[in-house]
């Protein structure tokens, strides 16, 4: 786990952040926040082609969980004029948060895998630390549009081809400098307190890209209103 800290658990407070939003003016922070409840998603940066579906599916929960008096938050780790451009073509209603350097990611314990040296005779740690061989034998398809299962660097080049998707400068940093991030969702009630939490592929990376759907995250929404 080496310096990570693990994800944050339901009952503990969420942490201060205030991140600059790509659809919104200025800055959204947890003081902003305070006083309503809001559902927020740690994603990859904009090369991921499974975290854009996610964000697609967020903005279709989204006015379900407006009804119920829930925020919706996406942070991408993507850099802030970047994020704008690709939204500016692709509208969403949740409100879009820019982390290039993962660092609220890291506050929430969102983790990210880091591969053992070849030979070496650590144990793995999903998801906080793997072996290469690991990684590269794990098989997913978690939206069910290839026709088969795939390595998931494989996914994401057959499915953004699939999109048109093309890399950007900024998003070949980003995968460069985060290519082990894992994704978070955590529901934080009005005080400030975390109340739900998912984490993507906790104890196997042929789990993968398997996120929350709306009806899930709606359930979790409507638990908190009880």
């Amino acid at each position: 786990m080496g310096n990570q800290r693990r994800p944050l658990q339901p009952g503990e407070a969420s942490p201060a952040f205030a991140l600059p939003s790509a659809n919104r003016e200025g800055t959204v922070s947890l003081a902003d926040l305070r006083g309503r409840p809001f559902l927020i998603g740690f994603y990859r940066g904009l090369h991921c082609p499974f975290c854009r579906r996610q964000v697609v599916q967020l903005g279709a929960a989204q006015p379900a969980l407006l009804a119920a008096g829930i925020e919706t938050l996406a942070v991408i780790n993507t850099p802030l004029e970047r994020a704008r451009m690709y939204f500016r073509h692709r509208p969403t209603p949740v409100t879009l948060l820019s982390d290039p350097d993962c660092l609220t990611h890291r506050a929430f314990g969102v983790p990210r895998g880091e591969f053992l040296p070849d030979g070496s005779s650590e144990p793995p740690k999903w998801p906080y630390q793997a072996t290469m061989e690991q990684f590269m034998a794990a098989r997913i398809n978690p939206t069910g549009e290839m026709p088969e299962k795939l390595q998931p660097m494989e996914a994401n080049t057959v499915l953004n081809a699939k999109d048109g998707f093309e890399m950007q400068e900024a998003d070949d940093a980003i995968l460069a400098n985060h290519p082990t991030q894992l994704v978070g969702h955590f529901l934080v009630d009005a005080n400030g307190i975390v109340r739900w939490v998912q984490i993507e592929a906790p104890d196997d990376p042929n789990n993968l890209s398997i996120f929350p759907t709306a009806a899930e995250l709606v359930a979790a929404a409507s638990s908190l209103a009880h």
